[in-house]
């Protein structure tokens, strides 16, 4: 079946230039690769162009859950992932998730472990990461862990998951906390959301928010905190299993 892979990006050609080198040399799988442009003026769509690279080009920064859904929107194949500009994939990455995806229809979305990211998808390095990878993969083979959140860097859900749970909430524009929300809306429409710990992709960090005083990034995290409590009555921050069963027990004894 056909992934296509979805890379939202803003003025960051060197690390979309990794980025994209990594998929190339690490995925067997059968992929199209789409990459959304919010207006860069690094090159990087000449680049694109040069690669031959599927592009959306929009005249401005929308952010990153606008253009993940421009992605998606466009995209052909029955598995969808969301990606980070600035992570590098390595051996085995797509399809340890998707063996982690199909091994149970309650499954909505997976995501890898990581070097770099919030909660317990971020794992400590201890040798440089294409090593570490191979060892995590050899050490965790077929393991996963049921959490309340997989970060947007690197995201993997169905086309028939997306069809049900719909695509990413714009308000949380430019973003965070936009993969919380999906999340959520995941165990609301009865899916679990899991980490293949078998499966490693190393993210740089901060790539689309690094150029952000630190007043604003604070301003927006408080921000998109409060739509999330705004929308769902709960605190993202402290959601925990047994608030996810409580709320999808109300949410289909209501439906």
């Amino acid at each position: 079946m056909l992934t296509s892979i979805i890379i939202p990006t803003y003025n960051a050609l060197p690390l979309l230039r990794e980025t994209i080198s990594s998929i190339r040399r690490h995925t067997k799988e059968l992929y199209e690769l789409i990459v959304v442009d919010n207006g860069s003026t690094d090159g990087t769509l000449d680049f694109l162009k040069q690669q031959r690279i599927i592009t959306i080009s929009l005249p401005a920064n929308t952010g990153f859950p606008a253009a993940c859904n421009w992605g998606l929107r466009l995209a052909r194949g029955e598995w969808l992932v969301l990606l980070n500009n600035d992570v590098l994939v390595t051996a085995e990455w797509l399809s340890r998730m998707q063996r982690t995806y199909d091994r149970d229809a309650s499954i909505g979305i997976v995501g890898p472990l990581t070097n770099y990211a919030s909660g317990r998808q971020q794992v400590a390095m201890t040798a440089r990461y294409e090593e570490f990878a191979a060892q995590l993969s050899a050490e965790q083979d077929g393991k996963q862990e049921k959490v309340n959140r997989i970060i947007g860097f690197c995201m993997l859900f169905s086309r028939t998951f997306m069809k049900k749970v719909g695509l990413l909430d714009e308000q949380f524009s430019p973003g965070h906390f936009e993969d919380d929300d999906y999340c959520y809306r995941a165990y609301l429409a009865g899916y679990r959301v899991v980490i293949a710990k078998d499966a490693f992709v190393y993210h740089h960090g901060s790539a689309s928010f690094g150029s952000y005083a630190e007043d604003d990034i604070r301003q927006l995290l408080e921000r998109n905190r409060q739509l999330f409590m705004d929308k769902w009555g709960i605190d993202p921050l402290e959601l925990s299993d047994e608030d996810i069963k409580g709320e999808r027990h109300e949410h289909s004894g209501a439906s």
